[in-house]
Order: C-alpha cells, then sequence, then structure tokens
C-alpha cells in the first residue's frame, strides 16, 4: 500500500511480525523484511502494488529481533538484493539471534550477514535517509530520518501511544528515553513503527510524544 510518494508500508501480518516499508527508488530499499512465515503473503503485496522481489536492491533493518528480520535470508535469495546493516547489528548479529531464540521461543531461520555496513547517511536516487542510531529497545536499534520527506521508519522505538520493551536482552529503559528525547525532536509529519498504526500529521506526532513522555516517562520529563 502506498502511502506517500514512493514510501509503501505492508502491515504486520501476525503474531512476531512487523510492519514492511519500502521506499521505490534508484535504489531501492526495503526495511524490515519481518517473520519468515509471512514472506510469500508480503511479496504477493508487493507484486499487486508493482513491486517486484527483484526490484529491491537494498534490505535494511531496525534492529535484530526475529519479528522484524527472521526473512532477512530468504528475502535476499529471492531478490538478490544486498543486505546492509548498522556496525553494532554485525557486532551483535549472532548473540542476538541466541538470545532472541531463547527468551521469545523462535529465532531467525537462516543466517544473514551484512553485505555493507550503513554509513551515517544512505542515498536513495532523489531520497537521502539518515541513519540514527536509537539504542534502548536492543543495542543496535536504528531509525531511518528523511529530511525532505519528514518522515521516520522508527521500528520498535515508539508506537501510537506505546514505547519498546526494555525487558528483553540487553534493553535499557534509560537509553530508550534518551532516543525518544533524540527522536522526538525531529521535525516530523509522518511516524512510521514497526507495528500497529502509523502516525500521520505533524500536530498528531508531537500529541504522540507528548503522551508517551507523559505516561512512560514522567519523573524524567
Amino acid at each position: 500500500m502506498r502511502i506517500k510518494d514512493s514510501v509503501y508500508l505492508y502491515k504486520e501480518k501476525g503474531t512476531l511480525d512487523a510492519n514492511t516499508y519500502v521506499i521505490k527508488d534508484e535504489p531501492t530499499v526495503l526495511i524490515d523484511p519481518g517473520l519468515g512465515n509471512y514472506l510469500e503473503l508480503r511479496l504477493k503485496e508487493m507484486q499487486d502494488d508493482g513491486i517486484d522481489p527483484k526490484d529491491i536492491d537494498v534490505i535494511a533493518i531496525t534492529h535484530l529481533h526475529p519479528d522484524h528480520c527472521g526473512a532477512t535470508a530468504a528475502l535476499k535469495e529471492i531478490s538478490g538484493a544486498k543486505v546492509a546493516l548498522h556496525p553494532l547489528q554485525v557486532d551483535y548479529l549472532d548473540i542476538m539471534a541466541e538470545e532472541s531464540r531463547k527468551f521469545l521461543g523462535v529465532g531467525i531461520a537462516k543466517k544473514f550477514s551484512a553485505d555493507f555496513v550503513l554509513e551515517e547517511r544512505l542515498r536513495l536516487g532523489s531520497t537521502e535517509l539518515e541513519i540514527l542510531h536509537t539504542p534502548g529497545h536492543s543495542p543496535g536499534s536504528i531509525c531511518f530520518y528523511s529530511v525532505d520527506k519528514k518522515m521516520v521508519i522508527c521500528g520498535d522505538l515508539v508506537f501510537e501511544q506505546g514505547v519498546g520493551r526494555t525487558d528483553l536482552p540487553f534493553g535499557d529503559t534509560d537509553e530508550l528515553r534518551n532516543s525518544i528525547e533524540t527522536i522526538s525532536a525531529l521535525d516530523t509529519e509522518l511516524l512510521l513503527p514497526g507495528h500497529g498504526a502509523i502516525i500521520e500529521g505533524e500536530s498528531n506526532v508531537k500529541r504522540n510524544y507528548e503522551f508517551i513522555k507523559a505516561v512512560y516517562f514522567k519523573p524524567f520529563f
């Protein structure tokens, strides 16, 4: 489903799946391929929008929990896309897979590795994404920020009236709070979380951050 210009959303399909976002450009990037169980259905939805798996040039992920990255290896095999990881995601790749299996009861079906490492920016033709390290939910969590689109793809940092869990391995509530403070200062009109509904409109985005700070972190803000 196209939600803005060249940006497409494919909603989470079930338990332990995540929202997938595609930015169709040169190159085309897919962020968070979700759990492998739902990959076939997700690809069908993309094809209905005119996006063939072979159109995907880059696979990137917000963090290493299997609901976000479990389908990475399978999608790479189908599409031929290159996998781009943040340096900390590279460092934590093996241990996060093992910890997720122990604590969530599901792991990454097939291992993957980075074809290249993300730097401060990812250039996609007419679109430039800033890569922002936002730990808290996990140590390698990142957000993708487009200045010109005023858009943040935030993974499990924040949701509509919610925040990412910090009771999973390597979660840290103080880091999550600091990351939210950083991201909430960005000029944002479109907030694209890893689960649930997207948030559109500058005033709605601001209200959501205000709610989160008041409910989850009131003593600190």
